[in-house]
């Protein structure tokens, strides 16, 4: 590992766990009505009556928990408890969630999304691994699988996006994270029925999600599971590429296969997205860029991504990953310094401005998940990982 990548390693570890975490418990949970905020204005008054999304929810347990893993010495369990006591406020008599409650825990938004119920199978899995491994988590686990199953299964593979009416163009995008999701019950040590889903959703990308013309995987397809007609399916989204290849590396590590040759074609094709060291919008199917604006997660993505190719590869191969993970690490630190500390920017425009506007909670999702990534993390271990909290 280069000096810059390890002084950087500790400038993020030092950015969420001495401030970030302390600050998005403080002030990011609802600690009068439950649950936590979707977002936290950068300067000004909250706005503490917003909509609270299931997705936000989930994905703050998730940070919770993780970080709880990675040894932060703050109120993680507090956090976790709480995520996971709100979640019940958006359970349809279906099994499903609903995608938005109201400040105070009343549904205004009831229908449900796939992306939504793959980062709740998330979120059990991570408080699963977090707070030794209750049982009652799997089995709500399993329970929202075999809804979903019932209820949403695609006949072809995958699922829908809502069964009655059926609605098209179907999306790659949910998929991805509910391999994350089952991957991460595979990690926990829970392998039934997790790993078949997993092992399922690797075949949709290998088979149909993935162009095999370019390697690339697109975000819009048709009821038959082929690219959507028009400029959507024609869409490639670079940090999804790297968000792919990363989850397609991990699927190896837990469940065998060969994906190398996959994920170095996905990784390929996302460069195309990366212009002085950031990652673009989009993309379309030929590489060409069709929005150069940026946002955080995918940078985040590229960070983590680059990381792990860094730790599997040798040589030159593994040196230039590492200078491609050191300049992604330096753009993410762009997000988070042009923000009050532990806050962060969320998306740049064509010109390299600032977009006005609050801190979303769902991107301490994608900071945290890289940062766990990095090298330190492995190399020194949890236990002297205590970071400070106030």
């Amino acid at each position: 590992m280069s000096r810059g990548l390890a002084a950087g390693t500790l400038r993020l570890r030092a950015w969420l766990f001495d401030t970030a975490l302390s600050l998005w418990w403080d002030r990011g949970a609802d600690h009068e009505r439950g649950g936590f905020f979707d977002q936290l204005a950068l300067h000004g008054a909250e706005s503490p009556d917003l909509p609270k999304r299931v997705r936000v929810q989930a994905r703050q347990i998730i940070v919770f928990a993780e970080a709880g893993r990675l040894g932060w010495q703050g109120p993680w369990p507090d956090a976790v408890a709480q995520g996971l006591a709100f979640l019940p406020c958006y359970r349809r008599g279906d099994g499903l969630y609903c995608a938005s409650v109201d400040a105070n825990g009343m549904c205004v938004a009831s229908t449900p999304d796939l992306y939504d119920q793959a980062f709740v199978l998330f979120a059990f899995a991570a408080a699963f691994r977090a707070l030794g491994q209750p049982a009652a988590l799997c089995a709500s686990a399993v329970a929202l699988l075999e809804r979903l199953d019932a209820l949403l299964a695609h006949p072809v593979a995958g699922y829908r996006e809502e069964a009655s009416p059926p609605r098209t163009p179907l999306r790659s995008n949910p998929h991805m994270h509910l391999l994350e999701a089952m991957l991460a019950w595979v990690a926990a040590g829970v392998h039934d029925p997790f790993t078949s889903v997993a092992h399922a959703i690797v075949r949709l990308a290998r088979e149909r999600l993935i162009d095999p013309r370019t390697g690339a995987i697109g975000e819009l397809y048709d009821d038959g599971w082929a690219f959507a007609a028009g400029a959507g399916g024609r869409v490639r989204e670079p940090g999804h590429q790297f968000e792919w290849a990363y989850l397609l590396d991990e699927a190896q590590r837990l469940l065998g296969g060969d994906h190398c040759r996959v994920v170095a074609d996905l990784l390929a094709f996302g460069a195309f997205g990366v212009i002085d060291g950031r990652v673009v919008s989009a993309v379309d199917h030929r590489g060409r860029i069709t929005d150069a604006s940026c946002r955080l997660w995918a940078q985040t993505e590229r960070l983590r991504a680059m990381i792990r190719m860094q730790e599997r590869a040798s040589g030159p191969v593994a040196n230039a990953c590492g200078a491609a993970a050191l300049e992604s690490l330096e753009t993410v630190e762009r997000f988070l310094y042009a923000a009050p500390r532990g806050l962060w920017r969320e998306r740049m425009d064509l010109a390299g401005g600032w977009i006005d506007e609050s801190a979303p909670a769902s991107s301490l999702y994608h900071l945290v998940t890289a940062i766990a990534g990095l090298p330190i993390h492995s190399a020194i271990g949890p236990a002297r990982m205590n970071g400070r909290s106030r």
